[in-house]
């Protein structure tokens, strides 16, 4: 990468990395300082957990729209306005609908597509798989970080204090937007890797493939959120002090990580994907029953530890699906869907969460959980082994139309080269290829033939 990509992927990783801190801080903590928040049931505790995932997936799709019209850096900057403002409402209020109110406007500012479109603006195709990988990681780290450190932030300046401490992330991330991330090119161009084409999301939305992966997605993000509106409670009611749970969730994320690398080496690498991830979500089945039947602390750990595991392996694996599954030109198209099931999978499961527990009490959320994991796990087995194809851009700005259709006519010839797709309206051209099989000094011959000449 050059140094302005460098600073791009980074500024950027940054922005989503504050913005998704400020979401995930809340998470472990609202449900155990609930009493000091009027009006708090558990059924709106668990709304506010999750409401945030709602707003986001109604908007994020029209963001990310509005900035190819208006530009990337003042949607992000509006964005990031509203995700300061709720944070203010939810920290000056002193009842539970004022904190709803601020969650669902911190999920307003939903700039995720608007921040992968600028990312894409301001790196070339070579490196874009990179930059984006790179942003994906800083979600991870931003989730570890909030569950460990939001218990210990939360006993000593509680929750309204969090969310002050959000505002002032938001306003941070103002400052990187606005002064570090370099300025995109005036005329940005659509980039079908990175960003939705409203004219082909009936195509993704038809690919039954991709719909049973949003509907992964989706329940994973429902049990997560659901899981967080009782297990601080749990694991307080086990003898734990709030302000010791991370002493559980930095070791249960940590080893969990390191656990689940050979695993996704023997999915990618050795071409084990439908069963590495069938057994992970059958991981969260068995994790969620049993979190269901022992309340002691050392089960409450290991159960929580067993979740984490199918989590983390299903959080890196499913986008990777998404990327093998979709034509390389829909690729942004097919995660726009799939980043909106993520979100209200979020908002639906903590609303659910918090009814069951009102409702029926503890046992009755994690049976939820494990149902709707098991409907995932049973629909599973009928998937179609994935292709293990990954995706290439290159850029023919160089060409006529006429040595356009000449490069891919050869291109399909290359061993290894299993799709290509060209957009010579947008002077690119999109690849699947079989990473073991292809031919590479003979593709980058033909490249290097072809847009050097």
């Amino acid at each position: 990468m050059s140094p302005s990509e460098k600073r791009a992927t980074w500024s950027l990783a940054s922005i989503y990395a504050f913005r998704m801190l400020g979401l995930f801080l809340i998470m472990p903590v609202l449900s155990l300082f609930a009493e000091q928040i009027e009006g708090a049931t558990p059924s709106l505790v668990g709304l506010a957990i999750g409401i945030y995932g709602i707003s986001q997936s109604l908007l994020q799709i029209p963001f990310g729209l509005l900035s190819d019209r208006f530009g990337r850096k003042k949607i992000i900057v509006i964005g990031l306005l509203l995700f300061f403002a709720g944070s203010v409402v939810a920290a000056v209020s002193t009842t539970i609908h004022g904190v709803l109110l601020g969650r669902a406007i911190q999920g307003a500012g939903a700039v995720a597509a608007a921040i992968m479109a600028l990312v894409a603006d301001l790196t070339q195709e070579v490196h874009r798989t990179k930059a984006m990988a790179l942003i994906g990681a800083s979600i991870g780290v931003s989730f570890g970080v909030a569950i460990t450190a939001g218990p210990v932030i939360a006993s000593f300046i509680g929750v309204h204090g969090i969310f002050w401490l959000i505002a002032g992330l938001a306003l941070l991330a103002i400052l990187i937007i606005l002064f570090v991330v370099p300025n995109p090119p005036r005329q940005s161009k659509k980039h079908r890797d990175a960003e939705l084409v409203p004219t082909q999301f009936s195509h993704v939305l038809k690919n039954a493939e991709l719909l049973r992966l949003d509907y992964g997605i989706f329940i994973l993000h429902a049990i997560l959120t659901a899981s967080f509106v009782i297990v601080p409670l749990l694991m307080r009611d086990a003898g734990l002090l709030p302000a010791q749970h991370w002493q559980v969730y930095l070791p249960v994320f940590i080893t969990s990580m390191a656990v689940i690398v050979p695993f996704i080496i023997l999915a990618e690498k050795k071409r084990k994907m439908k069963g590495v991830f069938i057994g992970a979500i059958a991981a969260l089945v068995l994790a969620d029953l049993g979190l269901m039947q022992f309340n002691s602390l050392p089960a409450i750990i290991g159960f929580l530890w067993l979740f984490f595991c199918g989590f983390n392996l299903l959080e890196a694996t499913l986008p990777s699906l998404i990327s093998k599954t979709a034509p390389a030109d829909l690729r942004g198209t097919a995660m726009g869907a799939y980043s909106t099931c993520q979100f209200l999978g979020a908002g639906i499961g903590g609303a659910a969460g918090g009814w069951c527990y009102g409702e029926f009490g503890a046992s009755a959320v994690f049976l939820f959980c494990a149902a709707a994991a098991g409907s995932w796990l049973l629909l599973s087995f009928s998937m179609s082994p994935p292709r293990y194809w990954a995706n290439l851009l290159i850029s023919l700005e160089k060409l006529t139309e006429q040595e356009a259709n000449e490069f891919m006519a050869e291109m399909v010839k290359i061993i290894g080269v299993e799709e290509v797709t060209l957009h010579y309206e947008e002077a690119v051209v999109y690849l699947k290829v079989d990473n073991q099989k292809l031919d590479r000094d003979n593709l980058q011959y033909l490249i290097s033939s072809y847009t050097n000449a």
